[in-house]
């Protein structure tokens, strides 16, 4: 199960959150079921649980991609830190070594990475289950009967965004899920889809984060005062 983006989740919003045609439309919403799931509190405190509940995955799934980082430095011949065409080429001859050593990896990554992407797609079908409820609830009390999906459309206002309302309604609804799926199941296609647009945005939000964090760190550091004297490497 990659985490790949996909453009379903923007079909789910139309079937799932949409009201009937022949209602007048006197206000127009936008919002993304990834983005909702993404930012409810049950999703949270899941994937809270799933941080303890996998924590020797996560190491060891820590420790493999350090060996499938190391493997692909081998393909960098020219050593610039990156795979250009030929050494991706390179990298795909199945005849070479170092090409089976990393699908060795990469497969036993999968392996380790299934049970976590299962406890994590059970979560996010709980939750989505809430969802045209929560919306129906935001519908009922506010002016909006008509919501689209908010990847789908050219412009919308700040005051059209109707997310962190319907978060708030889903977290009335649902505070917690578990993560632990019934023996046998599997997610169908939608939900798969679902958890890696869910995924995506997690990945999103915690790249903003760094990024926030790293501009602020400049600012955070002091300022030598004029006239004063630098320190002395070495003292």
């Amino acid at each position: 199960m990659k985490t790949i983006l996909c453009t379903t989740a923007a079909l789910a919003l139309a079937a799932t959150l949409a009201v009937p045609a022949s209602a007048q439309v006197s206000g127009i919403g936008v919002a993304d079921p990834a983005v909702v799931i993404a930012g409810s509190k049950a999703l949270q405190a899941a994937y809270t649980q799933m941080t303890t509940t996998f924590q020797a995955q996560r190491t060891q799934l820590e420790q493999l991609d350090q060996q499938r980082i190391a493997i692909l430095k081998k393909f960098d011949t020219n050593n610039d830190g990156k795979l250009d065409p030929a050494e991706q080429k390179a990298a795909q001859v199945t005849t070479n070594p170092n090409h089976k050593q990393l699908e060795a990896v990469e497969d036993q990554i999968t392996k380790v990475q299934a049970p976590v992407n299962l406890a994590g797609a059970y979560a996010v079908q709980e939750i989505a289950q809430q969802l045209s409820p929560a919306v129906q609830q935001v519908v009922s009390q506010g002016s909006v009967q008509l919501i689209l999906p908010s990847n789908g459309v050219l412009y919308a206002s700040d005051s059209a965004n109707i997310t962190a309302k319907i978060i708030a309604a889903l977290d009335q609804r649902l505070p917690s899920v578990s993560i632990t799926p019934p023996a046998g199941w599997q997610p169908d296609q939608g939900t798969i889809q679902l958890f890696q647009d869910v995924q995506q945005v997690r990945i999103a939000a915690a790249q903003r984060q760094q990024q926030a964090q790293q501009q602020a760190a400049p600012a955070a550091q002091p300022q030598a005062k004029p006239g004063a004297a630098a320190p002395v490497k070495g003292r």
